[in-house]
């Protein structure tokens, strides 16, 4: 679960700082600051996952993520995007961790 938040709350914002050096030019000062303080946020809380106030920070970026979309509209259908990826890499993350605590628990019966 924690190796998959992290890669997406990094591919997350990656996509934005590269979207900021798109929209210099015809974006306000504003919305770039806006977007870059959200970058450096998604990528610092990726390190942070190791807690679950990680996983809390991290769905509280997703909402400030989606909500850029008034300053960039293509960052509603983005934002869409990576909320739906966060919701897979917790879901599938839990159950790639229970699978895999199940493995180890057998392992350490039989040896």
């Amino acid at each position: 679960m924690k190796v998959l938040g992290a890669s997406v709350l990094v591919m997350e914002s990656l996509t934005l700082g590269f979207a900021i050096l798109l929209a210099t030019k015809s974006h306000s000062t504003a919305a770039l600051v806006y977007g870059s303080i959200i970058s450096l946020l998604l990528f610092l809380c990726a390190g942070l996952l190791k807690r679950r106030s990680g996983f809390y920070l991290g769905s509280i970026l997703q909402a400030f993520m989606f909500a850029f979309g008034f300053a960039i509209p293509a960052f509603f259908l983005i934002g869409a995007v990576f909320v739906g990826l966060w919701v897979a890499a917790i879901v599938v993350g839990r159950k790639g961790e229970a699978a895999r605590a199940a493995f180890m628990a057998q392992a350490s019966t039989k040896g």
